[in-house]
């Protein structure tokens, strides 16, 4: 077990593959953090009980509130965000890919059910050097849930061209939100055409579909920070409180308060 703050944990993280537990647990409180694009020789599950952390796998961006917890395999490479204005709860396992068969080989983004949150909650908290039978029973456990946690993608392809990178280096950031189509073509200086057939091509979805995308991440992100509606609604630039509520609900099958109170 290892508990960690922003400043120590980069140091711990960078050595975990040198540990030869088949289990190890971190469970971390951090303020802001990037990880930076980096890979583990060990498969990952990343879990924020508080908050909500960004993650960026191959050329996707999900979210990740307290519904849902990252499954990385070994040699995948990825980069994990927190910027919030609290401080994020984090809680990462990483499984010896040599000790387990039968764990998932594809990225995952899945459901955390309340037994499921309490395994990731123990098993981040026991000792590097719990001997592997007093882990067994809880490890059986754990991957059973893993397995059959229903998939929950949502997923954010970013695009690549390299005509977006500094308004998509802006938006990624935080530091402006995706215009309409018109007022975006403008800023990259190309056509709507053009812009619209960069979207298309190298995510799969039209711009504005892409944008509702990133407005309904930013969304999750605001309220699992804890949020009201009018704030949420205001930042991303909805014309009333009632007008995103609607968008929440039309994409997610429920209302923010009750995404909130779930």
């Amino acid at each position: 077990m290892a508990i960690l703050n922003s400043d120590c944990a980069a140091e711990v993280l960078a050595s975990l593959d040198d540990f030869e537990a088949q289990v190890v647990g971190i469970a971390s409180g951090i303020g802001s953090y990037d990880s930076g694009v980096h890979s583990h020789k060990k498969s990952q599950l990343l879990y924020a009980p508080e908050g909500c952390i960004t993650i960026a796998l191959e050329q996707m961006q999900y979210v990740l509130p307290p519904t849902k917890a990252a499954w990385i395999p070994a040699g995948i490479e990825h980069c994990a965000k927190m910027q919030m204005r609290d401080v994020v709860t984090c809680r990462s396992l990483y499984f010896d890919t040599a000790s387990f068969t039968g764990l998932p080989d594809k990225i995952k983004i899945i459901g955390v059910n309340d037994l499921f949150k309490q395994l990731i909650e123990r098993m981040s908290l026991w000792p590097w050097d719990m001997p592997a039978e007093q882990q067994k029973n809880l490890l059986s456990l754990f991957i059973e849930e893993l397995l059959v946690a229903p998939e929950e993608m949502l997923p954010l392809p970013i695009p690549d061209d390299p005509r977006l990178k500094p308004w998509l280096a802006q938006v990624m950031s935080g530091d402006t939100l995706p215009q309409p189509l018109n007022q975006m073509a403008k800023m990259v200086g190309a056509s709507e055409k053009t812009i619209s057939r960069i979207f298309i091509r190298q995510t799969g979805m039209p711009y504005q579909a892409w944008r509702q995308q990133w407005r309904l991440h930013g969304a999750i992100v605001r309220l699992a920070e804890g949020r009201s509606i009018s704030e949420v609604a205001f930042s991303l630039d909805f014309s009333s409180d009632s007008a995103f509520i609607s968008f929440f609900r039309q994409h997610m099958g429920e209302t923010p308060n009750r995404f909130l109170n779930t």
